[in-house]
């Protein structure tokens, strides 16, 4: 018979499961849809399995190879965007999380204003506009270098490492850049890694500011080219034809956006498992004894 701690744990798995379910049927019933015929989805048969297996949805996004351009756009994007994020805000975070920093408490309330109180979208349009950075990346990257919020929580990971361990290395005659790349990088891989997914994240989704300053359409990112296909879509339903102008199947707006949320997705559902391990590795666990 099962005692008490038993039964709990076991609610506990099933309430967790229900909501994992719950949290999955959304993401499957999409990829479902994706891979439906039309006139499954118009009946609305598709649930959680494909009905009458087909691949026109994705053809059809990927026919004219736009779309590979517009995914390389956003991976130039997201990578080089995240890692001047992550290296500005380590920068940033980590003097400021010293004591003996002289001007800290000013600074750090000079960032906080700008977390509160911002230009607007004209201001920084203009600003964008005479450095001349329209139709280019950098502006994009140079205004969002740093999300001050991502830095307040590096900077209280960093507040929170053993000041023994910066101690002992700088009794050796380690300088504060040696102490921050061989000792606190190494032991901060859970924030890293965290905000890592954050940055990566919101510039592979990087939608509105993309539309404002890029202007050229092979620059375009992923989100919005993808955006632009399905405007191009309507409400009508689109006919696929075989090498002799025969229609062979229909591709209705519902399984072009399905097949359009699955491609934009699942890079970033690829590169969460190598991150997911440092969210709950206890990087800190045995690095001070005594």
């Amino acid at each position: 018979m099962m005692n008490s701690s038993s039964w709990f744990r076991w609610i506990n798995v099933f309430l967790l499961g229900c909501c994992a379910c719950a949290t999955l049927f959304p993401f499957i019933n999409v990829l479902a849809v994706s891979f439906s015929s039309s006139r499954a989805i118009n009946a609305g048969e598709v649930s959680v399995w494909p009905i009458d297996f087909n691949l026109s949805a994705y053809h059809n996004l990927i026919a004219d190879g736009q779309l590979f351009v517009a995914m390389k756009n956003s991976v130039v994007l997201t990578l080089v965007g995240t890692a001047l994020n992550m290296l500005f805000t380590v920068i940033a975070a980590y003097p400021l999380s010293k004591r003996r920093l002289k001007g800290r408490n000013a600074m750090l309330m000079a960032i906080l204003f700008t977390m509160l109180f911002g230009g607007g979208l004209i201001p920084n349009f203009l600003l964008i506009s005479m450095l001349g950075l329209i139709n280019s990346y950098w502006g994009l990257w140079l205004p969002s270098l740093i999300s001050v919020y991502n830095m307040f929580v590096m900077k209280s990971f960093f507040e929170g490492l053993p000041e023994e361990l910066e101690e002992s290395a700088a009794i050796d005659g380690a300088k504060d850049f040696t102490i921050l790349w061989k000792i606190i990088l190494p032991l901060s891989m859970p924030v890293i890694a965290a905000l890592t997914l954050f940055y990566a994240v919101g510039w592979w989704n990087s939608y509105f500011n993309v539309l404002i300053y890029i202007k050229s359409t092979d620059k375009l990112s992923l989100t919005v080219k993808l955006y632009q296909m399905l405007q191009n879509v309507g409400s009508e339903l689109l006919r696929t034809t075989n090498g002799e102008g025969v229609s062979e199947s229909t591709i209705t707006p519902e399984g072009i956006r399905a097949a359009s949320i699955i491609i934009a997705i699942l890079p970033i559902l690829g590169v969460y498992p190598f991150l997911q391990r440092h969210f709950v590795k206890g990087v800190l666990m045995g690095s001070v004894k005594g």
